[in-house]
């Protein structure tokens, strides 16, 4: 076993594990660590627990400090300067007549870096425009070419639901969304009425997908041959899969209304 600490660069970000070196260090602590991208400042959000050892990624790096008064001067100052960079590099792109749309900007810790966030709906050569702006900042300049659902996680905003957005508040990590799910959940296969602001498929239609994965065990499917109450018939139709509740149609009565049973009151045969 060893002892971790988990920590978030972003809200809603990845939590990634470093050494604590023997410190107790609680929840909501900035600390500045080494991460492949160099310096950075971010808070912890796992307190000190011991994982299993397969359970992490070597080499596990040690925090380097806690953050000082310093450091989160540092932060904020930084915060200061992504807001002019997202201006002068909104100019920058409209001088250079590029076909892409500047999301977010952010300063490495250590101001070694600045990356810009961008979307655009194919590959844009922005060589010009990096030497434009790496003559502007003198540092080392990163645009990064983003999808629309990180876009939708950057920037934040209000569901259908009224509530904030998942990717925004709480999801660490995108999980995959297919248009089976909606099927088996029996939901409209309307575009508009399955998709989230970012126009993919919402990320809740995960959430109860195991549920509904489990009910359709075992819940009769339509054709299945089964036995009721009134006799022997045939599954017509699911009227509602968490209820239980299909649609019947009698052997011994084909010309009547088909009936609704419960799940628990079929056999299937």
């Amino acid at each position: 076993m060893v002892e971790v600490i988990g920590v978030r660069f972003k809200n809603a970000g990845k939590v990634y594990y470093f050494d604590p070196e023997g410190k107790l260090i609680p929840a909501g602590t900035k600390v500045v660590v080494e991460t492949a991208r160099g310096i950075e400042c971010g808070e912890v959000v796992v307190e000190n627990k011991a994982v299993e050892e397969d359970s992490i990624v070597r080499p596990l790096k040690p925090i380097i400090r806690i953050a000082t008064d310093e450091d989160i001067k540092c932060i904020e100052s930084n915060k200061s300067k992504e807001r002019e960079a997202f201006k002068i590099c909104q100019q920058k792109i409209a001088e250079h007549k590029l076909d892409m749309k500047l999301v977010d900007v952010e300063y490495t810790f250590d101001n070694s870096k600045i990356l810009f966030y961008f979307t655009a709906d194919g590959r844009v050569d922005f060589r010009e425009l990096v030497k434009d702006l790496a003559s502007v900042f003198r540092t080392r300049i990163e645009l990064r070419q983003i999808g629309v659902r990180d876009e939708a996680k950057m920037l934040g905003g209000l569901g259908i639901c009224g509530l904030p957005f998942c990717c925004s508040s709480f999801l660490g990590e995108f999980q995959p969304v297919s248009i089976k799910m909606a099927k088996e959940q029996g939901l409209s296969l309307n575009p508009v009425k399955i998709s989230g602001t970012c126009g993919r498929l919402m990320c809740c239609l995960k959430y109860e997908q195991d549920a509904y994965s489990d009910l359709l065990k075992v819940t009769p499917k339509v054709g299945d041959k089964v036995m009721t109450p009134d006799g022997p018939g045939e599954v017509l139709e699911i009227v509602s899969l968490l209820r239980g509740v299909v649609k019947v149609r009698l052997d011994a009565a084909p010309d009547f209304v088909p009936q609704n049973f419960t799940r628990d009151q079929l056999k299937v045969v």
